[in-house]
């Protein structure tokens, strides 16, 4: 192993775009970017109608190039994961950046704390996670599943899963449908139906999880201290 990036600006959720290229969300410098093939970075998002973004915390990009991602208060409620500093936005919002024409739009904003996102293999559904949990007991602690319609516009919004048990934060897709998602403690992992079909249980903390290898069929999990892998028996919904 080696160091990619140093100061990563608190980096938080990584994807790749269809290009193979690294979005990021830096908790940080409160904005997303994409590095290039050369190395430069290229700024996609760091302000909302003039407002600086909260810290944005996962990103998701779908095969028209459309760039979603969450914009809870993370990073700057402290200085432990970023910078602390004033919220300039009115609340926390799921974002989509049009490819087309650079246009940032909050595509949901009924959220307290949206966190870890994923589409399903066909990109009919969006899940979004909802970690309000971490800093109010009485916040909503599930993941929401969006229908995604050809416009790029959400409907519905309904509770798929209840994780009372656990803390969703990263999620991902198997090219069955399954959502695989960190859960405190453990990694859970629900059917489209949203039942939980399995749980792997670590020593410690889990926060974010990928498929990988050349099968799509390791699954990499990054926990308080460490990183972890297991091969499982499906594969990563997404292609290079």
């Amino acid at each position: 192993m080696s160091v990619f990036r140093f100061p990563s600006n608190y980096a938080n959720g990584n994807t790749r775009d269809r290009e193979g290229r690294l979005v990021s969300c830096e908790h940080g410098a409160r904005r997303v970017t994409r590095t290039e093939y050369d190395g430069t970075v290229t700024v996609l998002a760091d302000n909302y109608r003039g407002r600086r973004l909260n810290s944005p915390n996962d990103v998701a990009v779908s095969s028209d190039g459309s760039v979603w991602f969450t914009d809870p208060p993370y990073g700057i409620l402290t200085d432990y994961e970023g910078c602390k500093a004033e919220q300039e936005l009115d609340g926390c919002y799921l974002f989509r950046l049009d490819p087309a024409r650079g246009e940032l739009a909050i595509a949901a904003e009924d959220f307290n704390r949206p966190n870890g996102l994923a589409f399903s293999p066909d990109e009919s559904i969006l899940y979004v996670s909802d970690t309000a949990r971490t800093d109010n007991p009485g916040g909503p602690p599930h993941i929401r599943a969006f229908n995604l319609k050809e416009d790029g516009r959400l409907s519905g919004g309904r509770i798929f899963a209840d994780m009372r048990k656990g803390r969703s934060d990263g999620l991902r897709l198997d090219t069955g449908g399954n959502v695989w998602t960190s859960a405190a403690d453990a990694v859970h992992c629900y059917t489209p139906e949203g039942v939980l079909a399995l749980r792997i249980q670590l020593p410690e903390a889990v926060s974010n999880l990928t498929f990988g290898g050349p099968k799509r069929n390791r699954l990499f999990i990054t926990a308080r201290t460490s990183l972890y892998s297991i091969f499982v028996g499906v594969n990563g919904a997404q292609k290079p």
